[in-house]
C-alpha cells in the first residue's frame, strides 16, 4: 500500500518540475527583451535630441543633451542585459535555437543601428551642413560601422556554430576571447563618451564643432574596422566559473559597481577603453616578440 502512494507524489511533483523547468527558459528572454527596448529608447532619444538641436535655442539644445545622456545610459544598460542574458541561459542550461537568433537581433539594434543614429545626431549630423561633403562622409560611416557590426555578428554565429577543428582531429571551442572587437563594446566606447560630454556639436563654436566632428567620425570608422578585425578580445566568458576565484570576482564587480555609480562620467569611459585597447596592445606585443625567423 506504501509503494502505490510514493509513486503517486513522485508523479505530482513531475509536473510542477516541468513547469519551473519552462519558466526557467523565459529568463534568458526576458533580459534580451530588456536590450531590445533600451535600444528603442536609445532611438527615440537620439531622434528626439536631434530634433530639438535643429530649434536651436538655448533651451531646446539642453533638453537636447539630456535626451542624448539617457540614451547613451540607455545602451549602457543594454550592454548589462546583453552579458546577463548569455551567462543566465549557460548557467541554467536554458539556451535555445531562437534565443540565440532574437540575441544577434537584438544586438543589431541596440548596439549597431542606435549608436550609429546616437552619434550622427550628437555630433557630426549637425555640425556639418546638409548635403556637405563632410556631412555625407558622416553618413556613410555611420552606415559602416553598422554594416561591420552586422558582419562581426554574423561571423560570431558561424564561429560558434563551427568550432574549429584541431591537428588531433579534435574539436575545441575557444571560450576564452572573441575574434575582433564585439559590437557591444563598440557601442560602449560611443556611449561612454556621450555620456562624458552630452552636450550635442551645435553648442560648439563653429570651428570646434567641425574638428570634434572629424574625430568622432574617425573613431566610428576605427571601431568599424576593430570590429571585422582578427584582433582577439577576452571574453571573460570563464571568469567565477572556479570556486576559489568566485570571492574574488564579487568583490572586484562590487568594487567597480560602485565607482561606476558615484563617478560613472569617467569609469564607464575608462572601462570601455581599457577593453577597446587591450586587443590591440596584446596583438602588438606578440608581434614585437615574435622571432625574425618567425615573422
Amino acid at each position: 500500500m506504501t509503494k502505490p502512494r510514493l509513486i503517486k507524489a513522485q508523479s505530482d511533483e513531475t509536473p510542477e518540475r516541468k513547469g519551473l523547468k519552462k519558466g526557467l527558459y523565459l529568463v534568458p528572454s526576458l533580459f534580451t527583451a530588456a536590450n531590445i527596448l533600451m535600444g528603442f529608447f536609445a532611438l527615440m532619444g537620439s531622434l528626439r535630441g536631434f530634433q530639438l538641436v535643429g530649434i536651436g535655442t538655448p533651451d531646446a539644445l539642453l533638453a537636447a543633451a539630456g535626451h542624448f545622456d539617457r540614451a547613451a545610459i540607455a545602451i549602457g544598460w543594454a550592454v548589462l542585459f546583453d552579458a546577463l542574458d548569455g551567462r543566465i541561459a549557460r548557467m541554467t542550461k536554458t539556451t535555445t535555437e531562437i534565443g540565440v537568433q532574437l540575441d544577434s537581433i537584438a544586438d543589431v539594434v541596440t548596439f549597431g543601428i542606435a549608436p550609429s543614429v546616437l552619434a550622427y545626431c550628437w555630433s557630426y549630423g549637425s555640425a556639418f551642413s546638409d548635403g556637405s561633403n563632410a556631412h555625407k562622409a558622416g553618413w556613410f560611416l555611420s552606415f559602416m560601422y553598422l554594416m561591420c557590426g552586422g558582419f562581426r555578428l554574423a561571423r560570431f554565429n558561424v564561429q560558434a556554430t563551427r568550432p574549429r577543428i584541431l591537428a588531433e582531429g579534435t574539436v575545441k571551442v575557444d571560450k576564452k576571447s572573441f575574434v575582433g572587437l564585439p559590437i557591444p563594446a563598440a557601442a560602449a566606447i560611443i556611449a561612454a563618451i556621450i555620456h562624458f560630454a552630452p552636450r550635442p556639436f551645435a553648442q560648439y563654436p563653429p570651428d570646434s564643432a567641425k574638428l570634434y566632428s572629424i574625430l568622432v567620425m574617425a573613431l566610428v570608422g576605427i571601431l568599424g574596422a576593430l570590429m571585422v578585425s582578427t584582433i582577439r578580445y577576452s571574453s571573460f566568458k570563464t571568469v567565477g566559473t572556479k570556486r576559489r576565484s568566485t570571492r574574488l570576482v564579487i568583490l572586484v564587480v562590487a568594487g567597480l559597481s560602485t565607482l561606476i555609480w558615484l563617478y560613472s562620467r569617467y569609469m564607464l569611459l575608462l572601462i570601455a577603453g581599457v577593453y577597446a585597447l587591450h586587443g590591440l596592445v596584446i596583438r602588438l606585443f606578440n608581434i614585437a616578440r615574435r622571432r625574425p625567423d618567425e615573422q
